[in-house]
């Protein structure tokens, strides 16, 4: 009998990297085939319904995503066809072959106006474009395909690829100072973390425990991303002084929602998922980097 087939987009990027790096470990069970651009790309909806042709998956994770947040706000078509129109198109083609679909999305379609951490059922409102293209592609992945579950992440960063947690060790290397904004909260998330999760999600499908919808993921704990700047300097024992400042004294052409907590409760209760603390995970992370 042959495994089961788990297709990754966005291999070259954070989320499928390190999904890359504990596919070893689940190949006795699974095979696996990770895409990037050259192979489908997202920003041509025309590539998908051959891809489905040529691989027909069990499991699809797409992890491909426009992700420029400012840029979003000029380059609005581009936005929408990655994160919208070709999620709903691969949830169509998932629906056709059977295949399950894991798609990421993000705390940007709140808008960031809470007080206590957003549920599945609180309403959306995206504040930015990026958040409104993200949102979209959640309607179309639930229409198009019965079986999806959409998983909403937030403050992404690994050792792959660019991050915040790479861009302040990288300028702490040359400042005695940086100003961070101290108005933002949110839950950081280790990609390496959230690719177990997933995985440890289609396992548990594979033995009957299968639940579709909205969840959420993050790693445990709330800060602001000044907090968060100053314990990685700490944890990777550099001096430099985190200083805070507000959102308006660091205008970008997207606004950011400033409040970004997500209540994590149902992936526990459905999939049985331990979530770790981020202090742990950025711990983790500083001692792989180096």
């Amino acid at each position: 009998m042959s495994k089961p087939l788990i297709v990754v987009t966005g291999k070259n990027g954070q989320l499928g990297w390190e999904i890359q790096q504990l596919a070893e470990a689940y190949s006795e069970a699974f095979e696996f085939l990770f895409t990037g651009r050259d192979d489908l790309d997202l920003s041509k909806p025309e590539t998908i319904a051959p891809f489905f042709k040529n691989h027909q998956p069990d499991y699809f994770i797409n992890c491909a995503a426009y992700t420029a947040v400012d840029k979003a706000e000029t380059e609005q078509e581009l936005a929408f066809t990655t994160n919208a129109e070709s999620v709903g198109l691969i949830a169509q083609q998932c629906a056709l072959v059977n295949a399950k679909l894991i798609t990421i999305s993000t705390d940007y379609v709140f808008d960031g106006n809470g007080t206590s951490p957003y549920t599945i059922h609180t309403a959306t409102n995206p504040v930015n474009y990026y958040g409104h293209s993200k949102w979209m592609g959640e309607q179309l992945a639930l229409n198009n395909c019965s079986q999806s579950i959409v998983i909403r992440t937030s403050w992404v960063y690994s050792v792959h690829g660019n991050n915040f947690v790479k861009t302040m060790l990288r300028l702490m290397n040359d400042r005695p100072e940086l100003k961070v904004v101290a108005d933002q909260v949110g839950s950081p998330t280790y990609a390496a973390d959230l690719a177990e999760a997933i995985l440890k999600i289609i396992v548990s499908i594979e033995r009957g425990n299968a639940h579709y919808g909205v969840y959420q993921y993050s790693n445990t704990g709330v800060i602001s991303w000044c907090d968060f700047a100053g314990a990685i300097g700490r944890i990777a024992g550099r001096e430099t002084k985190v200083l805070p400042i507000a959102s308006v004294d660091y205008p970008t052409p997207a606004k950011r929602p400033s409040y970004s907590v997500m209540d994590t409760s149902d992936l526990v209760r459905d999939y049985g998922i331990e979530l770790k603390g981020w202090e742990e995970s950025l711990g983790k992370c500083i001692k792989l980097l180096g």
